[in-house]
This record gives structure tokens, C-alpha cells and sequence, in this order.
């Protein structure tokens, strides 16, 4: 049987299963009330792992919730098709195909042969966790005029080969690989 979680032990980047759903919590707040008698309050911020929806819950201090089935497996992303992504389980080699609701926008972050974390819940892929920072090439980006520094302006935009636009420092130039953060698409540094 799995273990039950005190609403009040749930905590930033914590998994917990509620009504037969996985959720993730982004935010926990405790509020104490000042008042005899009056109950602690958990409110928490919350991102359903099938839905993706992100919304806002308050529950007693007391309430359970049951540790989801959830298991992170390495997989390597393949192709895209008519009937959604797919991607490579790395321990079993089974081929796994997720929605376009699954992926999100993953696909900015992602080439052929990149290697993810996939989240599997009761065995079926839900999924994607990203890292934090990814290496990309980039495929157009203008090369920097000298004195363009003056105006305050240090960077300028650039294609990466997934498609996406962002803004680099202007020593970077074109071919060069470079590390992206995935939760604020802005450069990072050099690969």
C-alpha cells in the first residue's frame, strides 16, 4: 500500500496522487490562524500531471494524499507523425507515443536522439520533465557590429535548431552550441 502525505509535509516540487490523479505542487503556503481552535490551512499551487492545468487548492493541514505511481524513465526522442510523438524507452527499448497535450511546448527544447526524462504514471507515459538547461546549435543569428554596446543593447537574436528565437550576447555566432534554460528560454552560457 502506497504511503500516505499530511497536506501540511507536501512541499515545493513535491508529487502527490489526489481523486486517482497525479499532481505536482509548484507553491505551498502554511497559514496558522490566530484564533483557539481554528484550523491549520495548507494552500498549495498546484499543476495536474495529465492536464497539465495549473490552479490554486487549499486544504486542512490534516488532510492525506496517496504517493502517486509515478516513475521517471530516460528516453530518447525519435520522430514525430500523424499519431504524435515518439520516443524510445532507454531501459526496455519499447517505443512510447505521446500527444501533443503531453508534450507541451517540450518540442523548443528537443531534437532526434536528445535523451529526457519521461514520466510514466500506472505505467502509461504522461509526460515530459526537461532539465534545467539544454545544448542547442545555432543555425542564424547576425553577426555583432562593433560598437552596438553604447546603446545598451548587448544582445541580439538568434534561431537555435529547434526553431526557436532568443536573445544571445553578440560574440555568439552562427554553428555555435549554447545552453538554453528551459523554464525561461534565455541563453545561459556556451556549451
Amino acid at each position: 500500500m502506497p504511503a500516505l502525505i499530511d497536506a501540511i509535509d507536501i512541499k515545493r516540487k513535491m508529487f502527490f496522487e489526489m481523486e486517482s490523479t497525479p499532481f505536482l505542487c509548484l507553491e505551498a503556503e502554511v497559514s496558522t490562524p490566530t484564533a483557539r481552535g481554528a484550523q491549520t490551512l495548507v494552500r498549495l499551487k498546484i499543476r495536474n500531471l495529465i492536464t497539465r492545468a495549473v490552479f490554486d487548492k487549499t486544504f486542512k493541514a490534516s488532510d492525506k494524499f496517496k504517493e502517486p505511481d509515478l516513475q521517471m524513465v530516460p528516453a530518447s526522442y525519435l520522430y514525430s507523425d500523424g499519431s504524435g510523438y515518439h520516443f524510445m524507452d532507454q531501459e526496455s527499448f519499447e517505443t512510447l507515443t505521446l500527444s501533443g497535450d503531453m508534450i507541451a511546448d517540450a518540442l523548443d527544447f528537443i531534437v532526434e536522439g536528445s535523451v529526457i526524462q519521461l514520466h510514466k504514471y500506472n505505467g502509461n507515459p504522461i509526460g515530459l520533465q526537461l532539465p534545467a538547461h539544454v545544448e542547442l546549435s545555432v543555425t542564424y543569428t547576425e553577426s555583432g557590429i562593433r560598437g552596438d554596446t553604447a546603446s545598451g543593447n548587448v544582445t541580439k537574436p538568434a534561431t537555435v535548431e529547434t526553431g526557436i528565437e532568443i536573445r544571445v550576447p553578440l560574440f555568439i555566432k552562427q554553428g555555435e552550441r549554447i545552453k538554453v534554460s528551459t523554464e525561461t528560454k534565455e541563453f545561459a552560457g556556451r556549451a
